[in-house]
């Protein structure tokens, strides 16, 4: 048993990203302790800085010490309670991850589905809203990572408010790389994971909840299912001041990670950084419809750093992948579910979108291809 040593990758797949060099760095500063005042003081920044990158001043956003996945249980756990009626809508793998969230914290769950590779249907959603109106919370995919579908997130939580719904929104692959406005758009609960466009290393997953949904959790009939994800208790270790409760012990290194992470988006500044993706993706479309490939999603619907592409007909998918993998040391994604075998998804997301990427990728996959 040796030390391990992994190769140098190019990561363009669907997650994790490449991490930036300051990140990997900052990672391995020393070690304090969890309740350290330095550390605590680090901690209001990156509170601070989440705000920002969400773009919202509500008080309760914090990074749940778990990767995206916990983001979301977060979410659902506090949120709902047995009984309450949530309308799901699912266009992917990601919406059928939030159905079985509801079901799993005893909630009714009423599913909406729209095809693969198309966004969420806003007359959908009003449909099954009029046809359940003691729906309580309606839960959404912005950035489907299944697909590379951006659905729109300003029009689903107006249609929701007008029921009186509160909003769970799944924004893992989206934060810093689209849009993504939750006081504007008055969204009420958000998670999102660090290893996509923030370019940090996966682990923890940032959520921001406005009062709303706080309301909701203050006047539960029954305990938060689980007691690590209680937002209760969680804020008393990441509320304000110097004076923190312990909860649990923090991943230190990996908020030092997360906090460089978020510095580097503010000095890039987040309209820079939508900017950035957008630009990539333009430059990635071109070279492969210049190859004949074509994109899974319509695209003014396509999230410019996840990008679903058709394979093209007799190329064998694992066979190119593992040739990109172990001659180029490149990664990039199968497609899930029903698009096993027919997509790749390319992720252009982070660090990773850069020209030098680009054109690096498209010269690998022609030359596979040719071959």
């Amino acid at each position: 048993m040796q030390s391990f040593n992994p190769p140098i990758r190019t990561l363009m797949g669907p997650g994790p990203s490449d991490v930036h060099p300051r990140i990997l760095s900052a990672m391995a500063r020393p070690t304090i302790g969890h309740l350290d005042p330095e550390f605590v003081r680090m901690m209001d920044e990156v509170k601070t800085l989440l705000k920002y990158a969400f773009q919202t001043e509500n008080e309760m956003t914090m990074p749940v010490s778990a990767p995206g996945s916990a983001g979301m249980e977060t979410c659902f756990v506090n949120l709902v309670e047995p009984g309450d009626k949530v309308i799901v809508c699912i266009n992917g793998v990601f919406g059928g991850r939030m159905k079985e969230n509801v079901e799993r914290t005893g909630g009714v769950c009423v599913e909406v589905h729209d095809d693969w590779g198309t966004v969420v249907s806003p007359e959908k959603l009003e449909a099954a809203l009029i046809a359940n109106p003691d729906a309580k919370i309606v839960a959404f995919v912005h950035a489907e990572t299944s697909t590379g579908a951006c659905s729109d997130v300003k029009t689903l939580c107006e249609i929701a408010h007008k029921y009186n719904c509160l909003t769970i929104v799944d924004s893992v692959t989206g934060l810093a790389g689209v849009p993504l406005k939750i006081d504007e758009w008055n969204v009420d609960a958000v998670y999102s994971g660090t290893q996509k466009c923030l370019s940090c290393t996966p682990g923890l997953s940032p959520v921001s909840f406005n009062e709303r949904a706080l309301e909701k959790v203050r006047n539960r009939k029954t305990k938060v299912q689980s007691w690590f994800l209680d937002l209760n208790l969680v804020m008393g270790y990441w509320g304000q001041g110097v004076k923190r409760a312990y909860h649990h012990t923090a991943p230190v290194n990996a908020l030092y990670a997360l906090h460089e992470s978020l510095v580097m988006l503010k000095e890039e500044g987040l309209e820079n950084s939508w900017a950035r993706h957008a630009a990539m993706h333009a430059k990635l479309r071109d070279g492969l419809e210049a190859m004949g490939i074509k994109f899974l999603v319509n695209e003014n619907d396509r999230l410019p750093q996840l990008n679903s592409v058709w394979i093209p007909e007799g190329v064998d998918d694992a066979a190119v992948r593992a040739e990109l993998l172990n001659t180029y040391n490149l990664e990039i994604g199968a497609g899930l579910g029903a698009l096993a075998g027919k997509v790749w998804r390319i992720g252009l997301m982070g660090f990773s979108a850069k020209e030098e990427n680009v054109l690096f990728f498209l010269s690998a996959l022609k030359a596979v291809l040719n071959k």
